[in-house]
């Protein structure tokens, strides 16, 4: 993969891009927020490592511009151990995953490669289809009643999960191991935040939802019921 570092604390940088070169992947740094953003809208890497203690134009500033740019890379966010609630903005404002500070760099190595596999689960179906709600797995689009649907790659990830397996009920901890390929229980608003990332891209406007929660027991999408 090609993947940058947005990481202010160079020596910090240094050792993420040669642990990344050590597993085959092509990696460079940028130590400003601004410089980064515009790299990664000029020329998109597959995935970014970005921390959100940036001076200047901070992390989130940056996730949010690309989002808005509609960005196909994937974002890793960096953060302090204790800032909790950065790190449930960040998954807000568009992460993919994130990683707290102090991390041990086989660690982030592991969720680099996690994030860079294409699709959530291996699927003969090239597209799906959920009442008007269609999906092109191959080019990775997403539509409802012929409107295009703008999704981060791991909300993709989410809701491929979801269409393959239309009326199925799936929990927090089934979707972590699907999409995320490890145990996320420690931190079930991690699936809570996508799941209403994908509700507002998915339902908003229209009469009939077609993700439904059941409460204490998962998530699931199914098309509306006559």
């Amino acid at each position: 993969m090609r993947i940058l570092v947005i990481e202010d604390e160079a020596q910090l940088a240094r050792h993420i891009v040669r642990a990344l070169t050590r597993h085959g992947h092509v990696a460079s740094a940028e130590l400003d927020g601004e410089k980064g953003l515009q790299s990664v809208l000029r020329d998109p890497p597959d995935l970014v490592v970005l921390d959100l203690n940036l001076p200047g134009v901070d992390g989130l500033a940056v996730l949010a511009r690309l989002r808005e740019a509609n960005s196909p890379a994937r974002v890793l966010i960096l953060t302090a151990r204790s800032e909790v609630e950065h790190r449930v903005k960040g998954l807000k404002a568009g992460a993919d995953d994130y990683l707290p500070k102090p991390f041990s760099l086989d660690e982030l190595v592991a969720r680099i490669e996690a994030l860079g596999r294409r699709g959530a689960t291996p699927t003969a179906a090239d597209f799906l289809k959920v009442a008007d709600l269609q999906m092109d797995v191959q080019h990775r689009r997403v539509s409802r009643a012929a409107r295009p649907v703008a999704l981060s790659p791991r909300e993709f990830d989410v809701l491929q999960v979801l269409m393959q397996e239309p009326g199925r009920v799936f929990s927090r901890t089934e979707l972590c191991e699907r999409v995320w390929q490890r145990d996320h229980q420690y931190d079930t608003r991690t699936v809570e935040i996508f799941i209403a990332r994908l509700r507002k891209k998915v339902d908003s406007g229209f009469n009939a939802p077609l993700i439904h929660t059941l409460r204490s027991i998962g998530y699931t999408i199914r098309g509306p019921v006559a």
